[in-house]
């Protein structure tokens, strides 16, 4: 076993869970001042929930040996409890309770994303109920499918070792599927009440923190993902950084055309988009087509959002027009521009790879689209059958924050009709 492999990954892991805060400001800023506290911790409420679910059958489920072979879901008793982790195994390349750990917050980050297409309207509670049926039933299975490799093509995932399709850090399984699960979510709970208006994010700076933790995180994410510390590595580092900074650029330059100036708001939404962009292609392009990748979804995304207003959905904070729209540009844009010198090895069609794999990437990208929108809607339905999705108009008009956690972000911002102290005291409001 390869310390230096080891402390990599412990250092990914630990920048991977920097995501989840980082996610909670970026989300937190760009909504309401009475609605910040409930975005927050919808992120870390959902993330601790799917931990506990992982240890008790999340990672078997994603990782152990495939069911009947067909690679759909992973045996969810083969690591139950992760006892196996407290034993080391020195014939593994890494510490099992370090994959256990880095694949966890993985998953936690995952469903956290989904929470932005819900902010300010959803129950607490419901909110937390959703997050865990669509981990066990959404999210595992997938990860399964795409992250469980194997060496005979019996024991791990379809969409891994069947397909072949290339997904370095989670294109498919993350970006992707939560942003296909935001829109499942946000239909079934209709607009916010004061949908329409413009869009005010209360605290702009807070969105360019969380933006730039979510840079730094995602190091981990990417470059973590090689599970070694060397030559791939550098590459998605090298690839990483280069995709975001040209998606900063590319959304700064589609502001600048169509609004007359560069928003603070829409270059943090650039880097982001990039950053998503790059996830499944960090290991298989060059760093010329990670400029390229990370530019168009900068640019594309940047109309993108504005799909929600012609089509009539409420996706409050654009995972859709963001995380999904730039999970999709990324995973097919493998198809063109993999270079068979990057770590993947695959080629695409400008380096002589011909439409095989674009076509295989089509494949990954319609399958996992078309199961997470289905399973997510019966999910969604489930808990707006028996626990309701929506709050009150009224509390969610005088702000989420007082209303569902007894607390204010600031003393100065009580809603009407909430005692003064009821941020200090939670017993205030009935």
């Amino acid at each position: 076993m390869d310390t230096g492999n080891v402390a990599w990954i412990l250092t990914s892991s630990a920048l991977v869970a920097l995501m989840i805060p980082g996610l909670a400001l970026f989300y937190g800023g760009m909504v309401s001042s009475r609605r910040i506290l409930n975005m927050m911790l919808m992120c870390f409420g959902g993330a601790a929930l799917v931990a506990m679910l992982w240890v008790l059958f999340g990672f078997s489920a994603a990782f152990g040996d495939s069911l009947g072979g067909l690679g759909l879901i992973g045996n969810p008793l083969e690591y139950a409890g992760l006892g196996e982790t407290l034993t080391d195994d020195p014939d593994a390349a890494l510490p099992l309770a370090l994959i256990a750990v880095f694949q966890m917050l993985f998953a936690g980050v995952t469903t956290a994303l989904v929470a932005g297409a819900a902010a300010g309207r959803m129950k607490f509670g419901s909110w937390m109920a959703f997050a865990g049926l669509w981990a066990t039933f959404v999210y595992f299975p997938i990860a399964h499918w795409v992250f469980a490799f194997d060496g005979d093509g019996t024991t791990g995932g379809w969409i891994a070792n069947t397909l072949g399709a290339v997904d370095f850090a989670g294109g498919t399984a993350v970006h992707m599927n939560a942003g296909i699960a935001a829109l499942a979510l946000a239909l079934f709970l209709g607009k916010s009440a004061d949908w329409g208006g413009p869009v005010r994010p209360h605290n702009r700076p807070l969105v360019l923190v969380g933006a730039g933790l979510l840079w730094i995180g995602w190091y981990g994410f990417n470059a973590g993902s090689a599970l070694a510390a060397g030559q791939a590595a550098s590459v998605v580092f090298l690839n990483t950084t280069v995709a975001a900074c040209a998606g900063l650029l590319g959304w700064a330059v589609m502001d600048r055309v169509r609004r007359g100036a560069v928003t603070s708001l829409g270059s943090a939404s650039g880097l982001i988009a990039a950053l998503v962009a790059i996830t499944p292609a960090c290991g298989a392009v060059s760093p010329l087509g990670a400029i390229v990748i990370g530019a168009a979804a900068g640019m594309v995304c940047c109309l993108a959002i504005e799909w929600k207003f012609r089509l009539g959905f409420d996706d409050s904070l654009d995972v859709v027009g963001v995380h999904l729209v730039a999970g999709v540009l990324g995973t097919l844009l493998i198809g063109l521009l993999a270079t068979p010198d990057a770590p993947s090895g695959r080629a695409g069609l400008f380096y002589g790879g011909g439409l095989s794999l674009l076509a295989i990437q089509a494949t990954a990208t319609v399958a996992t689209l078309a199961y997470s929108f289905v399973v997510t809607s019966l999910i969604a339905a489930l808990v707006k059958r028996t626990m309701g999705l929506r709050i009150p108009e009224e509390q969610e008009l005088g702000g989420i924050d007082a209303h569902a956690h007894a607390e204010i972000a600031y003393e100065d911002d009580l809603p009407e009709g909430v005692p003064v102290g009821a941020g200090a005291h939670p017993t205030s409001i009935a």
